[in-house]
This record gives C-alpha cells, sequence and structure tokens, in this order.
C-alpha cells in the first residue's frame, strides 16, 4: 500500500488523533493531538487584563486557563482602537437610560466601530500612531480584551497571547485589524504574484480588514479564494456575536482539530495520497477536499480498514522509536546525540570513531552534511525549538563551513516554524532558533520519572551498597533492635552486589555489632530503594 512521494497518514483514536507525514516511506513530520482544555495556537479568547507590569512590559491576561496568559506591550498595539472603543461605549452607556432600545442603540454602535465600518477604518488609522508608552494610559486591570493564543502553555509557563488576530483558511489568511494586503513569500514568480494581487484587490472584503494569500493559494482561481473569504468572514462575524454576549474570561473561536488543519495546512498537489483508519473523519475529508479542493483532489483519500493498526503497516511505529532515543545514527556510520533542557537545546555530532578515513576533511564535510539534513527533520519530528546549539565535527576549510551554513539554511527554509541560522563560530559552533509554539513531542508523551527528577541517572550500586552499610550501623547500634533479627530488602542488582563484592564488609558488620544479618531481593523496589525490617514482624526498623 505503501506509495511512492508524499503520503499522509491519520490514525484517529478515541483519546488521541496522530498525523505523520511520509515521503517514500520515511518520516518527516508527526503531530500528536489529545482532547484536553489547554489553549492551543490559534484559539480566540474574551480575557480580562489582571495586571499590567511595566518592569516586563508586559500584562497578564485571565482568560480561564489555569495560568494567566502573557501578553507583551508590543502584542496589544493592535488591539488599542478596539479598547478605546469599548471604553467610550461603556461611556456613553452611563449616561443612557437602561432599556430594550438603548441596549439596541449600543450594539449598533458597537457594530458601526468595529473594522468593517467607516468609523472602526477610522479608528484603525487612530490606533497606528499609539506607541507601547501609551499602553498604561490605555489599558487597566479588569477590562476585557479579545486576545489570540500565539504559544500554547509549556512546563510551567502560561499561554502567550496577542490582540493581532488572524484567522487561517485553506488559501487566505483574514486579518480583521489589519488593512494589509499579502503573499506568501513562499509564492515565486512575478507573473504569479501579479495575477494573485489582482485577485486579492477584487475580493469584497470589510474597510479596515487584510488578507494574506497562503503558499497553497498559488495556482488557484478567483472562485476559490472568493468561497475561502465567505467561510472566513462567516468565522469572523461568530466572534463578534460571542464578544457581544458573553462576559470574560470566554473562549470565542478555537482552532480546528488535527484532522480538519490536515486539510487545511497539508493537503497540497504534491501529496500523493491520505489514508485515514476512522470511517467519520474519512467522509469528512472527502467532503471538504470536494468543496475546497475539487473531485480530483478528493480521489486521494483512502480509508483504512487492514488487520494491522495503521501505524504498523506503514512501518512509521518503527521509526517513531527514534524520535525518543537521545542519539540517532547517520548513514556514513557517524551519528547525533540530541539534548533537550529548558533553555536549549543541544546537538552534538560525532563522526563514529573507528571508520577508515575518519580524519579526511571529505569523510567530515560529508558526515557533517549528513547530520546537518539529520538534525533539520528531527526537529521537525520531535517538534522541539527555542534555541538550538550544533557542535558539528571541526572542518578547517573555510569553504568546507560555509557550504554547511548554507545547506543548513536550505534544509530549514521550508520548516513550517519561524527558523534562523548563524554561521558557524569560531569555537566551531553553530546558532540557530525554532519558533516554539507547542510541548515538544517528548513532552506530551511522557511526564518526568518520579525518582530521577528528569537526569535520566539514579546512583550506582556501589553508592547503594555504602548507604545501605551507613544505615545498619545507625539501626544496630541502636539498643532497641540489640534481641531482633534484622533483613536488608533490596533490588536484585544491588543484593548481587552485596554478596559478591562486599560480602567480607557485610561479614565485619555482624562481628561488630553480634546480630546476624539476612538478606532478600524484591525486583518490585525501586534501584535505590531498601528495607531495614524485623523478619517475624515485617515492622521497619528506624
Amino acid at each position: 500500500m505503501e506509495k511512492k512521494g508524499k503520503q499522509i497518514i491519520l490514525n484517529c483514536e478515541k483519546l488521541e488523533r496522530r498525523f505523520a507525514l511520509l515521503n517514500n516511506g520515511r518520516l518527516e513530520e508527526y503531530q500528536i493531538e489529545r482532547d484536553d482544555h489547554e489553549p492551543k495556537v490559534g484559539d480566540i479568547y474574551l480575557g480580562k487584563i489582571i495586571n499590567l507590569e511595566p518592569s516586563l512590559q508586559a500584562a497578564f491576561v485571565d482568560i480561564g486557563a489555569e495560568k494567566n496568559a502573557f501578553l507583551h506591550y508590543h502584542e496589544m498595539l493592535p488591539g488599542c482602537g478596539e479598547m478605546l472603543e469599548r471604553r467610550g461605549e461603556r461611556d456613553e452607556e452611563a449616561e443612557e437610560e437602561v432599556g430594550e432600545e438603548s441596549i439596541q442603540a449600543r450594539r449598533q454602535k458597537r457594530q458601526e466601530a468595529r473594522p468593517g465600518s467607516k468609523v472602526g477604518a477610522e479608528a484603525q488609522r487612530r490606533k497606528k500612531k499609539l506607541t507601547v508608552a501609551d499602553i498604561p494610559s490605555i489599558f487597566r486591570p479588569g477590562m476585557e480584551i479579545l486576545v489570540q493564543v500565539v504559544k500554547s502553555p509549556i512546563s510551567t509557563k502560561g499561554a502567550r497571547v496577542t490582540t493581532d488576530i488572524s484567522i487561517p483558511g485553506r488559501y487566505l489568511v483574514l486579518m480583521p485589524y489589519s488593512e494589509h494586503i499579502g503573499l506568501s513569500t513562499r509564492i515565486e514568480g512575478a507573473q504569479e504574484r501579479d495575477r494573485l494581487r489582482k485577485i486579492l484587490a477584487a475580493l469584497e472584503l470589510p474597510e479596515g480588514m487584510g488578507l494574506i494569500c497562503r503558499t497553497v493559494g498559488e495556482g488557484r482561481r478567483s472562485t476559490f479564494f472568493k468561497r475561502d473569504l465567505d467561510l472566513l468572514l462567516d468565522y469572523w462575524r461568530k466572534v463578534e456575536k460571542e464578544m457581544d454576549s458573553r462576559n470574560a474570561p470566554a473562549l470565542l473561536f478555537t482552532e480546528p482539530n488535527l484532522v480538519e488543519r490536515t486539510i487545511r495546512d497539508f493537503m497540497t498537489e504534491e501529496i500523493e495520497g491520505i489514508v485515514v483508519d476512522d470511517p467519520a473523519a474519512g467522509r469528512q475529508i472527502i467532503d471538504t477536499l470536494k468543496r475546497f479542493g475539487g473531485r480530483k483532489m478528493a480521489e486521494k483519500v483512502i480509508c483504512y480498514n487492514g488487520a494491522k493498526p495503521i501505524f504498523d503497516q506503514y512501518r512509521i511505529n518503527d521509526q517513531l522509536r527514534e524520535v525518543f532515543q537521545r542519539e540517532v545514527r547517520l548513514p556514513g556510520g557517524g551519528g547525533i546525540c540530541i539534548d533537550e533542557t529548558e533553555a536549549l537545546i543541544a546537538i552534538d555530532v560525532n563522526s563514529g570513531r573507528g571508520r577508515k578515513g575518519a580524519d579526511q576533511p571529505e569523510f567530515i564535510l560529508k558526515t557533517n552534511l549528513e547530520a546537518a539534513e539529520e538534525i533539520a527533520r528531527q526537529l521537525r519530528l520531535r517538534n522541539i525549538g527555542g534555541l538550538v546549539v550544533l557542535d558539528f565535527i571541526d572542518m578547517r576549510s573555510a569553504r568546507d563551513r560555509e557550504e554547511l551554513f548554507r545547506y543548513m539554511k536550505k534544509l530549514v527554509k521550508d520548516d513550517r516554524a519561524k527558523t534562523k541560522v548563524l554561521p558557524l563560530s569560531k569555537l566551531g559552533l553553530m546558532e540557530m532558533t525554532r519558533q516554539r509554539e507547542h510541548e515538544s513531542i517528548q513532552d506530551q508523551v511522557f511526564n518526568p520519572c518520579p525518582y530521577c527528577s528528569g537526569t535520566g541517572l539514579v546512583k550506582s550500586a556501589v553508592t547503594m551498597s555504602v548507604e545501605i552499610q551507613r544505615r545498619l550501623n545507625t539501626v544496630l547500634r541502636d539498643r532497641r533492635y540489640k534481641d531482633l533479627p534484622v533483613r536488608v530488602i533490596m533490588h536484585p542488582d544491588i543484593l548481587a552486589r552485596l554478596r559478591n563484592e562486599d560480602a567480607q564488609l557485610l561479614r565485619d558488620i555482624e562481628e561488630k555489632y553480634k546480630h546476624d544479618l539476612s538478606f532478600r531481593a524484591d525486583p518490585m523496589l525501586h534501584y535505590e530503594e531498601f528495607r531495614i525490617v524485623d523478619p517475624e514482624t515485617g515492622v521497619e526498623l528506624k
């Protein structure tokens, strides 16, 4: 069933949905979605400002999540016009007599002050003159504010939000608070860019709003954009309606689920097929593609009902195992080691010692180029980002270092996350940043170990033997236990150490305190855990 070219594989289960993008059978991108109530990138909230922090130049906003969202002053500027309008409405409402007629009047004023009206457009022009210095005079704790999540909660940090609202569709991105009309930078060719600009200019877009044409819009007819714009404007009208009727904090618009986002973001002409193991999801994808991509695109959908799990059938699970491994092997015999920390990602490249020609410049360059390709792939697969430091094998040739730098920039060019790469430093390190919107795959799948707290280390058998002997000395000195039998229970690996290398030391303890000791193994005990008990009662001796 495996095809050449690019394929999308979707696994839909009750608690989890998984997305895999294969290129000639090789896993290139991987996503997981689980049902939870955490804010997701793209969600739009009516929030309430809790406080302003001038030292951080940021506000903290209650959006109904476990932790308040972080809103930088720069990200508040696009919403200044809306906030001024809402404040003006409240001042007028205070002077009006509350009644059905005044309620309708207020709603009419609010609609007139939105970006789609002349009043709203004028407010947008006023808004652009405002600066960060104006923020404290415009925003106050307790005020309601419309925000959109740009970064999901990660670790102990709350979501990051903005007032620069945007709603992506299949071919367009609608920006209700911006008049900018633009094209994706990935659309090439002056003739095609001119054609698309004319199509966007001809669309009936409300005043004060803007649009961006997405890469997938390249080569599409105007009818596709018209249909997409109508859908996006309908989304925005629903947001406005909810904003009029809800009190903060409230979720007004949520990003589509993984299946819908797959159609919107990944289903392009270069995709040879999409395979899904859920009939309902399959029908949804087919219906949507018929509407937006045509019958030919919909015919690429295959509903899988084989006996083997879909990720086993396409050998995805085998490839996923390396996503959670620290070391990844390279085709030429080298390898990369990936270490995730709170502050940065450290990736070390090694050549594989003992290989013939490992010190030759040609071999080193080849290994570094292989490593660069695998690093770009692993960053996407693991969904890791922030500051990334790459320690390549040292190269003496400036030309080789420049070739590696150019190749790395080319590899990350099509990464959906914004990425910036710097040339190799004098120390032979390459620094890069990768946009981090979500938790990494590792953080989604794993919890920190309750024993090692994420260090990946446990005490050695020698260390545990020392601790047991130290504890025995304390217990046997206690007069309460003078005539009691004593038994030590521990992990089997620790007991092996005590019975072999440290047997004489234990005999010395027995002789010193004139006390017989017994030892038992319990495989259910953690490696670092042991118990000293009365064997007759099982009571622990402390």
